[in-house]
């Protein structure tokens, strides 16, 4: 395997070897159409205007003259207990018969209860049909009144979450929802295009603190990331994070990637899956990743001994007891620190020392190889004091074509896939979003309505970023075939799902402009992807 050296990093280079990625076919955009949403002749306004030469920013609210829905309480088990992530969906799908016996419960202690079955579109890679039954409570013209309602089933020793019913789905709804567009003209455009992770990986920032730090003319959130502390270090990308060209974060393997280029141009979707190793003088070894706590894997996808699965798993984090990972400085100001072996390396790639337990600062220009359980061994055998070790790896698309970034280039993580080659191509079973035993997560996390960032490339090669508030009355959100339709109606040929829910959020000239969903406001991301200004 050849090996090239990623941006500064002369100890681990952060290798990743790729051809050119296809360019985009040559074509005019396609013309304005109203949004797939709703029900037909919804009142629908666009308004348009140029940021900068290349950059325009597109408002587009759709039915905003719709009738209030009712609220209603969905009795449930939370989702999230345990967790901090406010996007957990509640578990609120039954069998049909525990939801009548729950239905019936719920009737003899005094309560409106009615069961109603949820079921979902077909898309590429899932069957659709019936997900299970859910049970409510009520039907109220206000939230506070839904929020009586659950106050009384808790006080009867019943769990339940309020919801909108605008939220559901219904494709018979009237809205309103509002959708936020940023396209850039590659023909037209002089400034930059990049993701940051900010200072390091390991810490989360907000979506408009990264693109201040930048003078970012606009920016959205970007890919998923671990939150949960239990689930790694907090901000650390959930998947592949490419940052001036410098791999500081493996794929979850054969998960989709947003791959853009500092020009605009060329911008493209593509499945990625990654293979490293590091190499001493007589032996090598694999490496398991790279900028992340070793035996925590979120979103699953590694290698063949993690648990429960090698396989992608959404919001799951997968672990591994025996591990060897890679560090660079981009990972924050002390690696993380627990049971192990840990080979300090200098900037030109030399074993500073060996430290057990690991953890901890690193040299300048310096990194690190962190091992646990059965590959300290290994480690020990391949690094010595003041030798050098290597590190090589390769990414590859989903043709198994070698992908090598350039300075220039950033890929960010994110899935389902949503539109290829110009059609609907939803792919959650492949990438994760459906859960053997537990319909809830693809009820909450992929059926129903939520707060999206999706992004991707159009026929005439302009790449576009796309927000959707949700989860509240005046907009209500896209679920994920929702989002899919959405994004072909905008003319993107290939496009993709990124973070959403409370991660939600675009920037321009240094004001948020959407209304992110978290009770405190816009929520600190692992990464975002920034519009710079011209730079001539």
């Amino acid at each position: 395997m050849n090996s090239k050296w990623l941006g500064a990093c002369t100890g681990l280079a952060l290798f990743a070897v790729v051809g050119a990625l296809p360019a985009p076919a040559s074509s005019e955009p396609r013309p304005a159409h109203a949004l797939p949403l709703g029900a037909a002749g919804l009142t629908e306004t666009r308004s348009t205007r140029t940021l900068q030469p290349g950059v325009t920013l597109t408002r587009i609210v759709r039915g905003a003259d719709a009738p209030a829905l009712a609220w209603t309480v969905e009795v449930s088990i939370p989702g999230g207990a345990t967790s901090p992530d406010p996007d957990a969906p509640p578990t609120a799908l039954k069998d049909r018969a525990s939801a009548d016996e729950l239905a019936a419960d719920l009737q003899e202690d005094g309560f409106d209860a009615r069961v109603e079955e949820v079921t979902t579109p077909a898309v590429a890679d899932h069957a659709g049909g019936t997900l299970g039954w859910r049970v409510r409570v009520g039907q109220f013209e206000s939230q506070s009144s839904g929020t009586s309602e659950r106050t009384r089933l808790r006080g009867a020793g019943y769990a339940g979450s309020v919801v909108y019913t605008g939220w559901d789905g219904n494709p018979a709804d009237r809205g309103p929802w509002r959708i936020d567009v940023l396209t850039i003209d590659p023909d037209r455009f002089r400034g930059g295009l990049k993701a940051s992770h900010g200072s390091d990986l390991e810490n989360r920032e907000k979506t408009s603190e990264l693109a201040a730090a930048s003078g970012a003319t606009a920016a959205v959130n970007g890919g998923f990331f671990v939150l949960d502390p239990s689930a790694g270090a907090p901000g650390d990308p959930a998947g592949i994070g490419v940052y001036d060209g410098r791999l500081l974060s493996e794929p979850v393997n054969g998960r989709p990637g947003l791959v853009m280029r500092d020009s605009g141009r060329h911008s493209a979707v593509t499945r990625l899956s990654w293979k490293g190793r590091v190499v001493g003088r007589d032996a090598s070894q694999p490496l398991d990743g790279i900028d992340r706590v070793p035996g925590l894997i979120r979103n699953c996808g590694g290698t063949a001994d993690d648990s429960p699965t090698s396989l992608p798993l959404h919001d799951v984090t997968c672990t591994d007891s025996d591990e060897l990972v890679a560090f660079t400085a981009d990972y924050g100001r002390r690696t993380p620190q627990g049971d192990g072996l840990e080979a300090v390396l200098d900037a030109r790639g030399r074993v500073l020392e060996l430290r057990s337990p690991r953890g901890g600062p690193l040299p300048a220009g310096g990194s690190s190889l962190q091992a646990t359980g059965t590959r300290v061994a290994e480690l020990a055998d391949l690094a010595r004091v003041g030798r050098p070790l290597r590190m090589e790896g390769m990414l590859r698309d989903g043709s198994g074509r070698k992908v090598s970034p350039s300075p220039a280039t950033s890929i960010i993580n994110g899935g389902p896939e949503l539109v290829r080659d110009g059609r609907l191509h939803v792919t959650p079973a492949t990438d994760g979003m459906v859960q053997p035993g537990n319909a809830s997560f693809y009820y909450g996390w992929v059926h129903k309505r939520n707060p999206r960032t999706f992004a991707g490339v159009d026929t005439a090669g302009r790449t576009v970023f796309v927000t959707a508030d949700g989860r509240s009355t005046d907009a209500l959100g896209l679920s994920i075939p929702e989002s899919a339709a959405v994004a072909r109606a905008l003319g993107l040929r290939d496009a993709v799902n990124l973070d959403g829910g409370g991660s939600t959020t675009m920037v321009v000239d240094k004001q948020v402009i959407n209304n992110p969903s978290d009770a405190a406001g816009e929520r600190p991301v692992g990464d975002a992807l920034l519009i710079l200004p011209d730079r001539g």
